[in-house]
């Protein structure tokens, strides 16, 4: 066995050494070498042939590649737009299934590319490696027939010298085996690369068709997809244009963090309630004075007092709202003296009439003790009606000592001080937090056009603080 694998290697690396000498001596001109310009035609043709086709497969498989990766693209752009395409939208299922349209379309497309373009051109470029190394085998074979036919001649001019008919014949069986086998290979070729070269109108044909038919289907398809997605998406545009889903700005107003908020206006013309609820059923008729029951002018002046008392005592009532939209200015509790003067002078006006119309009542009574009565429960009423007035002249004066007081007090650009009654903590940068209890220089806005209803710009008391606040948070000192 090993002497078989020495004798078949040795015949070998003869073989070898014969073709690679045979070959330098063509490339030196020493020796002659065999001629065909139709195989090398054929040659030149099939490497043309199968350049072009190795290049046309690379370049299809770098295609399909792009088409996979547009394909998987395309399913997650299209799922973000199902995303952010809202159900209530019109036209929301309708787009849905056309993207399920198009992510199906693409999916077949991708397989038509594969399977009936692709594996074609892959199996028609397998033809040319096989082809090249049957070419190369019958350049070998070439190589041997010119190697045996050198030798042969050279056998030949030497048994002229010497006649050795045994080494001409041997050599003469040689020369015919290796041309034989050469032409039997070089005919083989003769009929196979011409046929080969023939065959590629045909494939491209078939595959370019299969190619752009694809193609064409795909964008047609498609194209009726997007055509449907454009119409969706543009009424969508109508029906936004006509405000269908338009969120409705609801006029809300903003409430501040304070669970109670007593309403500021109350406690601003807290002086002003007082003179209008002393008598609230007091009335002028015939030039006398009238309550709830005619003949009682004394229930007029407890009614007042018990008004005026329970209008001092109770604390104003919370608000529960802070409307920030509309200016309007504030007026402190001092500028209100003008309307206590008025109620006071409306007062004395109903007292003197009180006391025509007693006159008058005592005249026409016919009994004594009737009249008696009446005129102690006129005096009872005068009595009480000049104990509210007095009451009301000394509030008034001392609401007028405490304004005038503290104008003359306040620093330059105060209009008035108030004390906070609740704590309140600010929700926007432009907005002053206070304790209960802390002092609030208000000021003018710096801007009259900001100025809001229900709020006032103030600075603290000892601080550089500044900021609105809301009015009913305070009340003014």
């Amino acid at each position: 066995m090993a002497e078989s694998k020495g004798v078949l290697l040795a015949k070998s690396v003869q073989k070898h050494a014969g073709r690679a000498k045979e070959k330098i001596l063509q490339n030196l001109g020493k020796v002659d070498r065999t001629a065909d310009d139709i195989f090398d035609e054929h040659l030149t043709n099939f490497n043309r042939q199968q350049l072009n086709a190795n290049r046309l497969q690379k370049e299809f498989n770098n295609y399909i590649r792009c088409i996979r990766a547009v394909q998987t693209a395309s399913k997650t752009l299209m799922d973000a737009i199902c995303d952010v395409y809202e159900n209530q939208w019109s036209g929301a299922e309708v787009l849905r299934a056309q993207v399920s349209a198009i992510e199906v379309l693409w999916q077949d497309f991708s397989h038509k590319l594969g399977d009936q373009v692709l594996i074609p051109l892959n199996t028609y470029t397998a033809q040319f490696p096989e082809m090249k190394k049957k070419i190369e085998k019958r350049n070998r074979k070439l190589i041997d027939y010119d190697s045996q036919r050198h030798s042969f001649q050279n056998l030949q001019s030497n048994t002229a010298k010497r006649k050795d008919d045994v080494k001409v014949t041997k050599g003469r069986e040689q020369l015919e085996e290796a041309r034989r086998t050469y032409e039997l290979l070089n005919s083989e070729l003769h009929d196979e690369l011409p046929a080969l070269h023939d065959s590629r109108i045909l494939f491209l044909v078939t595959n370019l068709q299969t190619l752009f038919a694809s193609e064409q289907v795909f964008h047609n398809e498609t194209n009726k997809v997007y055509a449907e997605l454009e119409a969706i998406v543009d009424k969508l545009a109508t029906d936004s244009q006509r405000g269908s889903y338009t969120l409705k700005k609801a006029n809300v107003n903003s409430t501040p963090s304070s669970p109670q908020q007593p309403a500021i206006k109350g406690m601003v013309n807290s002086t002003a309630t007082i003179s209008n609820n002393s008598y609230p059923n007091t009335t002028i008729t015939n030039g006398s004075a009238n309550a709830n029951s005619p003949s009682s002018p004394a229930s007029v002046g407890a009614e007042g007092e018990e008004a005026a008392e329970s209008a001092r005592e109770s604390p104003p009532s919370p608000t529960l709202s802070v409307d920030k939209k509309k200016p309007e200015t504030e007026e402190p509790s001092y500028q209100n003296t003008e309307a206590v003067r008025a109620a006071i002078e409306d007062v004395e006006a109903n007292l003197a009439n009180a006391n025509v119309s007693d006159a008058t009542v005592t005249e026409d009574k016919s009994a004594k003790v009737k009249s008696a009565a009446v005129t102690t429960d006129a005096a009872d009423a005068i009595e009480t009606v000049n104990g509210n007035v007095e009451k009301v002249k000394d509030e008034a004066a001392a609401a007028s000592s405490a304004a005038d007081q503290t104008a003359t007090d306040l620093p330059p650009g105060t209009l008035y001080r108030v004390k906070a009654t609740y704590r309140y903590i600010k929700e926007d940068q432009d907005e002053l937090s206070f304790e209960v209890g802390d002092i609030i220089r208000v000021v003018e806005y710096d801007d009259p056009e900001d100025q809001e209803e229900g709020w006032l710009m103030g600075m603290k008391e000892n601080s550089t603080e500044k900021g609105l606040f809301p009015a009913n948070f305070t009340r003014p000192l």
